[in-house]
């Protein structure tokens, strides 16, 4: 292996990372949004709609830093033989319908589910290219 693929496969485990940093930080959010709105749905009162849509506010932003870091780990890994747009469409469409016009709390607490499920999914393929590519650093 090259210096140059080196040199790439480590700046795409970089931009992995940085994804992976805001995704898990969107997951803790969202799972304290959606703690918070079930409280709020069982009478939590003013503190607890103000605590979730606070959660929701902080989610919103580390899932557009996601959205981000995934197209930098998208571009890095175009540069990395064997990758190609197959491996990251998925990405790209991460949480676009997120937080798209609350109608009611039982609407919050399902969009808050679908949140934590693409975080979910999202982290669990960009740890899979990830360990991919350490694998071919180490073999290399």
């Amino acid at each position: 292996m090259t210096e140059i693929e080196i040199r790439e496969i480590r700046e795409a485990i970089d931009a992995a990372d940085n994804a992976l940093l805001h995704l898990r930080s969107a997951r803790r959010y969202l799972d304290s949004a959606g703690n918070w709105g079930l409280l709020d749905m069982f009478g939590g009162g003013l503190i607890s709609g103000v605590m979730k849509h606070s959660k929701m506010g902080n989610a919103e932003r580390e899932i557009d830093e996601a959205r981000y870091a995934l197209q930098r780990f998208s571009k890095e890994l175009r540069d990395v033989s064997g990758y190609s747009s197959i491996h990251i469409n998925n990405f790209l469409t991460f949480a676009d319908f997120f937080f798209d016009g609350f109608v009611a709390d039982i609407l919050v607490q399902s969009q808050i589910s679908d949140g934590k499920k693409q975080c979910d999914e999202a982290i669990r393929q960009v740890e899979g290219i990830r360990r991919e590519l350490e694998g071919r650093l180490r073999q290399g």
